[in-house]
């Protein structure tokens, strides 16, 4: 079976309303015409996409593992939705956290309206378009108006790599006007086959609204990774991203927080360690278009081994946006000479009437910071994986959830003895 009847096919086992299938066809059809997403110091080539799975979809569910977990409140294991839990009070309050193909059934009308209109577009680049072709899973979340959610929503991804089938994952947040919620996800792989992840996040947060968006991410060593993440903040919304990409595969990622309200704010942290031979290439951008707003970036990334990571930090305030704010910080610890780590700012002003400032550092660990720790008799290894908390502290400290801050902190602890062994070796 061709790639165009599987997709048909795919639909029609979704049952897709036909303005999601006339999509994906065109959709399909742009591929080939499409170059990839465009990144400072990034060549198509430096991370493979090409090994695209035959199959676009699958009747097959290997789920029986996965265990429920009643703190959690949905769990998707690759293309399958396995729990959905979600509180009596937030269901009453009008709260929607469903599978998005059940959102294309249930809700055509507001479906057609956000997705991939708004934030992200199909036609963007090749793997946006393949995103919109291939979709096979995802998540909707919407907050009606003036609900303010205390507890966070949690959901868990795990990539089935049990089996040849690319994961194209898609999550629709949308956040009413004056409404507040925090969402939480753990990314995570079972399975050893080589599979793609196409992963995209779209925020729309209405006026006044406050979106806390955090990802733990643990994706394996066989995973070619993708992920585009927008936000489009209107008058008074915030987003604040809070991102720990702990992944062992090569990646290739955006960031984007558009502030096209006035009063918006925006802060996008990201902690990144790479490891191995991994790639990683990463562009944390905020576009300033509403007058008082307001754009931070707080990116740290630490490189192990062999690997490679460019951080590449944009803000721009354009035309109009005055009194508005950009400041974004980029910093890489280099933990091996073999490895290749680069920090790159930018700032595009097109308004007189803003402050803009930034500041970028690549370079080893302090060997006065190293000395003193083992002077009081910690071994080297120690000292070093405290040196680095330190160094990611700034951005790890700062992320709202304890939760997730030490979520992130116990991965980053494997990930660093991981990568020490390697080394010793």
């Amino acid at each position: 079976m061709d790639e165009k009847a599987q997709l048909i096919k795919l639909s029609e086992e979704n049952h897709e309303p036909s303005w999601l299938t006339k999509r994906r066809e065109k959709a399909q059809e742009q591929i080939s015409q499409l170059a990839m997403p465009k990144m400072e110091h990034f060549h198509p080539g430096d991370v493979d996409f090409s090994n695209k799975s035959e199959t676009i979809c699958t009747n097959d569910a290997s789920s029986e593992n996965v265990t429920e977990d009643f703190e959690t409140n949905l769990i998707q294991f690759g293309t399958d939705t396995i729990q959905t839990n979600l509180s009596p009070e937030m269901a009453n309050k009008g709260v929607v956290l469903v599978d998005l193909f059940e959102a294309f059934r249930d809700l055509p009308d507001f479906m057609r309206k956000y997705f991939m209109t708004e934030v992200i577009k199909g036609d963007e680049n090749k793997l946006n378009a393949e995103h919109l072709a291939y979709l096979n899973s995802g998540i909707l979340l919407y907050i009606p108006k003036n609900v303010v959610l205390d507890d966070p929503i949690e959901v868990k991804l795990i990539q089935d790599s049990t089996k040849k089938l690319n994961w194209y994952q898609h999550l629709l947040i949308v956040a009413d006007s004056n409404s507040s919620c925090r969402f939480l996800q753990h990314l995570t792989t079972v399975g050893e086959e080589s599979n793609i992840a196409n992963m995209m996040v779209e925020i729309i947060a209405k006026p006044g609204s406050h979106v806390e968006f955090s990802s733990v991410e643990e994706l394996s060593k066989k995973t070619t990774f993708y992920f585009d993440r927008h936000a489009k903040i209107e008058k008074d919304a915030h987003v604040e991203w809070a991102v720990g990409l702990m992944n062992s595969c090569d990646t290739l990622g955006e960031i984007d927080s558009e502030l096209i309200g006035e009063g918006s704010y925006a802060n996008s942290q990201l902690v990144s360690v790479t490891s191995g031979k991994q790639k990683s290439f990463i562009n944390n951008r905020v576009t300033n278009r509403g007058p008082h707003s307001t754009g931070l970036i707080n990116q740290r990334g630490v490189l192990l081994d062999q690997s490679k990571l460019i951080f590449n930090g944009i803000g721009q305030i354009v035309h109009g946006a005055h009194g508005s704010k950009a400041d974004q910080q980029n910093r890489v610890l280099m933990m091996s000479p073999d490895a290749r780590g680069d920090a790159n700012p930018l700032l595009l002003i097109d308004e007189n009437d803003v402050i803009a400032a930034h500041a970028a550092s690549v370079g080893p660990v302090d060997p006065v910071q190293m000395n003193y720790l083992m002077s009081r008799g910690i071994p080297y290894d120690q000292a070093q994986r405290l040196v680095i908390r330190g160094f990611l502290g700034a951005v790890l400290d700062a992320v709202p959830d304890k939760d997730v801050r030490q979520k992130m902190i116990d991965i980053l602890e494997r990930k660093l003895i991981n990568g020490q062994k390697y080394q010793a070796n």
